[in-house]
This record gives C-alpha cells, sequence and structure tokens, in this order.
C-alpha cells in the first residue's frame, strides 16, 4: 500500500490562560496515493488543527505525521517549508489572496514562491476556464465575489499541480452553485492529476465527494454513529 499521508499518535493541547486545552487526543490516520478524504466533525472537534499540523502549518506536541514516507515532523523548519511549496497546495475557508493583486497576480505568486514560475502556462489557461475565472484574471480581490474569490484561491492551489491539496472548509463561505464548482474541481483534480485530496468540512454534502469519510469529535476519530451532526444529517 503506497500512503502519502500518514499520522502516528498525534497530540496537540493548547494553553488558554491556566487551563490546557486538549485539541488532537493521540490521532492515527493513513490516506492511499490519489485517494479522496473528508473529515467530518462538529467546530471543536479538532478537525482544523489536524489540518495545520498534516500541512506543517504548526507543530504537534506528540507523535508524527510522514508526507509520502518522509518524516515531517522531524524536518527542519526550512526543510518543511521546501517540502510544503514542493508537494502541497493548500485551500482556506478565508480566501487568503493577497489584496494588492490581481486574481492573475494571486495564482503566479504560487509559482513564483515554489520557483517554477517558468512552468506549464497552458496549465493555468486551463484551471482557469474550467473554474470560470478566466475573465476575471485582471480584477483584485476587492473587485470579485466570494465564490470567484474561492475559486480563484482553488487556481492557486492546483497551479504548481502539486501531489497533495489540503482543503480546509472549502465551501464554507460559499452558496451552493460556487460550493459545487469548487467541489467538482477538487474531485476532477484528484481524478485526472492523481492528486492526493484532504478536505476539512462540516458539510455532508460536501463530504460525499470524497472516496472516504473521517468522522472526528473531541479530538478523536469516531465511528459515524458517534457524529451527531453525521447522524442527523441522514436521518
Amino acid at each position: 500500500m503506497a500512503w502519502m499521508i500518514q499520522a502516528e499518535n498525534v497530540r496537540k493541547t493548547y494553553r488558554i490562560g491556566k487551563v490546557d486545552v486538549p485539541a488532537l487526543r493521540g490521532v492515527s490516520l493513513e490516506v492511499e496515493k490519489g485517494e479522496f478524504v473528508s473529515i467530518v466533525g462538529p467546530s471543536g472537534s479538532g478537525k482544523s488543527t489536524l489540518f495545520y499540523i498534516l500541512g506543517g502549518l504548526t507543530h504537534a506536541d506528540n507523535g508524527r505525521v510522514l508526507i509520502d514516507g518522509v518524516d515531517f515532523t522531524a524536518l527542519s523548519d526550512s526543510a518543511r517549508t521546501r517540502m510544503r511549496k514542493s508537494k502541497i497546495g493548500f485551500v482556506f475557508q478565508k480566501f487568503n489572496l493577497l489584496p494588492t493583486l490581481t486574481a492573475q497576480g494571486n495564482i503566479e505568486i504560487a509559482r513564483d514562491i515554489a520557483g517554477t514560475s517558468n512552468g506549464n502556462h497552458e496549465y493555468i489557461d486551463r484551471i482557469t476556464r474550467l473554474l470560470g475565472i478566466d475573465k476575471r484574471l485582471d480584477h483584485r480581490p476587492s473587485e470579485l465575489s466570494g465564490g470567484e474569490q474561492q475559486r480563484v484561491a482553488l487556481a492557486r492551489a492546483l497551479v504548481n499541480q502539486p501531489a497533495i491539496v489540503l482543503a480546509d472548509e472549502p465551501t464554507g463561505n460559499l452558496d451552493s452553485e460556487n460550493s459545487e464548482i469548487v467541489l467538482k474541481m477538487l474531485r476532477q483534480s484528484n481524478q485526472e492529476l492523481g492528486q492526493t485530496v484532504l478536505m476539512i468540512t462540516h458539510n455532508p454534502e460536501a463530504a460525499c465527494y470524497g472516496d472516504r469519510i473521517i468522522h472526528m469529535r473531541d479530538g478523536s476519530i469516531v465511528p459515524p454513529e458517534k457524529d451527531p451532526q453525521w447522524s442527523l444529517a441522514h436521518d
């Protein structure tokens, strides 16, 4: 079995005032190369903390994360940054676009950061057309709708054709039409490019785009029947 993402007994506790608040309580999971996995759970379940640890954006207190067989948690900060640039594309709920750049600039900056600015420009044209933003590339984020901004953010995440796409609530601020566009594009990139996609979501309908659904509650992975939100959604 070829694993792209492996988490082994990952733990994380936040200190809030004088109180320790466990966010992850020994989470272990494995995601195959080319798999699309949805992680669902209520607010406070630990799914976003897991996302940031798997992406190397924050440190676990204990446990380890392997990315394509490499112990991500054992790398230096600079080595972890290089791996993020070369292997991982991020999609965030709040878009995180640079307000002074056009949509085109926000997409191309991902290539500049990764050192691939001389890459396949036909691919940029293709994904912007598929996402329906090819006519909006000269607009700044303030001139775009929320759905358009998220589609620009998705294009930015995909532009370097990363092995892994990590998406944190990518449809959380979108209407149903734009949600469907973003989810279909994630699924298409997964199927056509063989990208491994791990998506954090609280939306059961969005979760169903994945090959597999992992449920979290109170910092742990639980069976579906232990997730009341999921049970209610399927009553």
